[in-house]
């Protein structure tokens, strides 16, 4: 597992070199005390890995930018991908005046996966009204990019609300699309609201010729809906399966990922082709927050496909 002494750690996602792992995560001072002040409090570190369960810490790579900004008081959970031989990281940005109630899409670039600089002043996918409701932590963030499958371009997911909807299950998939992870067009989501007030962490991607999306919820955010229809479901990473990585999704199906305490779990390629659960323990003995990366679960194992 990663666990640093001195600092949680939390959200994570991936960037594979076909050699390496690096591994890209959230983490705040654990001398904070109280374990909420962290989300005000977040940067991203770096770990390299061979096998993705032994890391090698990096150090700090993206921080807060400067005070006052829209990315002034932390910046949250994004995601990695690589295009001619240039990395992009995707990430949330947060002032802290608004004590991370809006958030925006940034972006750092890289050619070394060590050393990012953001790309421009401006965030690079803003909230749009027409299709989303804006509301404290459930708004635009944690932007999960890839690939168009037909080979169009790029799509970033989103952790969004729609504008429409019972008030607790609105949440959904934003969509934003772009044809060089330069511009960007936001577009209506890509999943419809009935089951939960967010789907955190989003991931698509196609398993054994099965196209999922995983994403994380909280027990807190399930709609009354759910938790009639679902008694004794509980909280942590979900797994939905659809028609293409693009949705549409079978949310309402969506099952939990049976690992005790995972949040914010993420899929990824062993080197012998196996698809691997790493995500991060949300407690521990004692009820503290653990704060830590667990090692890699086995997808096959869990019995969800």
């Amino acid at each position: 597992m990663l666990r640093l002494a001195d600092r949680w750690v939390w959200d994570s996602w991936l960037a594979d070199t076909g050699s390496e792992y690096h591994l890209f995560y959230l983490q705040a001072p654990r001398s904070l005390g109280d374990q909420v002040e962290r989300h005000f409090n977040a940067s991203v570190g770096h770990a390299v890995s061979t096998d993705l369960q032994h890391w090698t810490e990096l150090g700090t790579v993206l921080e807060a930018g400067p005070p006052g900004s829209w990315q002034g008081m932390a910046v949250w959970t994004g995601s990695v991908i690589e295009h001619e031989g240039t990395w992009y990281m995707f990430y949330t940005g947060t002032r802290r005046a608004e004590r991370g109630a809006e958030q925006r899409v940034g972006l750092a670039i890289s050619t070394d996966l060590a050393t990012w600089t953001r790309h421009g002043a401006d965030p690079v996918i803003e909230f749009d009204d027409r299709w989303y409701e804006r509301v404290e932590f459930d708004a635009w963030r944690d932007p999960w990019v890839m690939r168009d499958p037909g080979g169009d371009g790029f799509h970033a997911l989103i952790t969004a609300r729609a504008n429409h909807g019972p008030a607790d299950a609105r949440g959904v998939i934003g969509h934003a699309w772009s044809p060089d992870l330069l511009a960007w067009e936001v577009r209506p989501p890509l999943s419809e609201p009935g089951e939960f007030g967010h789907l955190e962490v989003p991931q698509a991607e196609v398993v054994e010729g099965t196209a999922v999306l995983l994403f994380s919820v909280g027990l807190e955010r399930f709609s009354h809906a759910r938790r009639t229809r679902l008694p004794n479901e509980e909280g942590g990473t979900y797994l939905a399966v659809g028609e293409s990585v693009l949705g549409p999704w079978d949310i309402a199906g969506a099952r939990r990922l049976p690992v005790p305490d995972l949040y914010a779990a993420r899929l990824v390629r062993d080197r012998a082709g196996a698809w691997q659960v790493l995500g991060f323990a949300h407690g521990e003995a004692g009820g503290e927050f653990a704060g830590e990366i667990i090692d890699p679960v086995p997808l096959q194992d869990l019995g969800l496909l």
